[in-house]
């Protein structure tokens, strides 16, 4: 993964359902799968990675753009989806001056105006093997690609698996393939979702917040697992994801960290310690010896889980406009209430029944907390009083019938910790007109 400056870590997100006197928790955007995802066996993952492990071994040292080591790393993730029956194509570019690859592999059938892609960079930097960075991503989708065969799977979209060359020197492959994408190709891709580190040696779980459905089905998994995410904000922007999103391709996608260090609120939350979430980023120590198994297996059947949902279904609608406020906002303790304000615009007329809330609070104890949305006219809609016992965290949807609201101006999501001993703070609150 190819990063700048670290960005402000944003806070749990694992959004479920409320039943409150006037208010209906919102249900997930994705369409449910047919069948259940097959759980994705480690130990093959694994095997992938000691596999890539051992090409950089024989290789220099690294399977970077450029280097032997990359093309055997291609030629290898090839030969097991040929075997598989995929239809593989791989696609030249340049780049400094050297040979590029990318791999391409459809799955036989699905339909072709609704394609839903996967990938992951498999290039390293020169330094080292790149086993985090980013053979976890690549072993993980190469094993769901496999299950996909070995299950039969007949989903309702078509299924497309990409690895991309050259992304440490700047997307270069991810962007050569959407950029030599016909238009009328484009739009028929549904979604793509991005896996580049993902089991990083002191694991945070994150997840890319770009498509609200996409989102929404990895959240749904983590949760269904006792697994609390956070959004990820370290590479916002900066793996192959952003390639198809700056093309207007709907994207998403989890990653466990790199060089930023992990808080100490991440280490309650996930364990480890308060150091570098991957120590080992783009240094020769990124080798087989550097990976969390516990996040790989995790991550590597979300990846599945997330093919299997979102290939099942139909075409999502739009989730309308959008409007959030994610800047921090410190709750004090048992003090006065603070707000946080979404400012909307462009709206016609008054707010929807079907108006959705999204609540990103990180708190010690959610049971002292009062929360209402404000509107812009000073009307007041009571979201959490002092309920829900003594979990961590308020992180909820809900739907509010604001419906005599003027929808623009000013709404403003107020809390208050109304009992002592308590810290946390507002990460977000998101306003969802359909």
């Amino acid at each position: 993964m190819k990063f700048s400056v670290p960005r402000r870590a944003a806070a749990l997100s694992a959004v479920a359902a409320l039943a409150l006197a006037g208010f209906t928790g919102a249900s997930a955007n994705a369409a449910p799968a047919a069948v259940a995802a097959p759980d994705i066996p480690l130990a093959n993952v694994k095997q992938h990675l000691t596999d890539l492990q051992s090409i950089a071994s024989a290789n220099g040292g690294n399977r970077a753009h450029g280097r032997t080591g990359y093309k055997a790393s291609i030629d290898f993730v090839k030969a097991k989806l040929d075997a598989a029956g995929y239809t593989t194509t791989v696609q030249q570019f340049t780049s400094s001056g050297a040979t590029g690859y990318n791999l391409i592999a459809d799955w036989p059938g699905g339909d072709p105006n609704q394609v839903l892609m996967a990938g992951a960079h498999l290039d390293s930097v020169t330094s080292g093997a790149g086993i985090n960075d980013n053979g976890s991503g690549s072993a993980a989708v190469l094993e769901t690609a496999l299950a996909v065969s070995r299950a039969g799977l007949q989903p309702t979209k078509h299924l497309r698996f990409g690895w991309w060359g050259a992304e440490e020197l700047g997307l270069v492959g991810s962007k050569y393939y959407v950029n030599n994408l016909p238009s009328a190709e484009r739009s028929k891709v549904s979604g793509y979702l991005n896996f580049d580190m993902i089991g990083s040696p002191n694991p945070g779980y994150f997840v890319y917040d770009d498509d609200p459905a996409i989102e929404q089905t990895f959240k749904d998994y983590f949760a269904g697992i006792g697994v609390p995410t956070e959004i990820e904000t370290e590479g916002d922007g900066r793996s192959d994801h952003a390639s198809f999103k700056n093309v207007g391709i709907p994207v998403g996608g989890l990653f466990t960290g790199a060089s930023r260090v992990k808080s100490s609120a991440q280490v309650q939350k996930w364990g480890g310690t308060a150091t570098a979430f991957d120590r080992c980023y783009h240094s020769s120590c990124d080798s087989t010896s550097n990976i969390n198994d516990t996040a790989l297996d995790r991550n590597s059947d979300a990846v599945a889980h997330a093919i299997w949902t979102l290939s099942a279904g139909t075409t999502t609608p739009p989730p309308g406009k959008v409007f959030e406020n994610a800047a921090d906002v410190s709750i004090p303790d048992n003090g006065a209430a603070v707000t946080s304000t979404v400012n909307v615009t462009g709206v016609t007329g008054n707010a929807p029944s079907a108006l959705k809330v999204d609540v990103n609070i990180v708190h010690t104890y959610r049971g002292d907390l009062v929360v209402d949305l404000v509107a812009p006219d000073g009307s007041v809609y009571n979201l959490h009083n002092r309920s829900g016992g003594s979990a961590d965290n308020l992180v909820q949807a809900y739907t509010v019938n604001a419906s005599s609201e003027v929808a623009n101006g000013a709404w403003k999501l107020r809390v208050q910790d109304r009992a002592a001993q308590d810290t946390g703070y507002i990460n977000s609150v998101k306003l969802t007109f359909p």
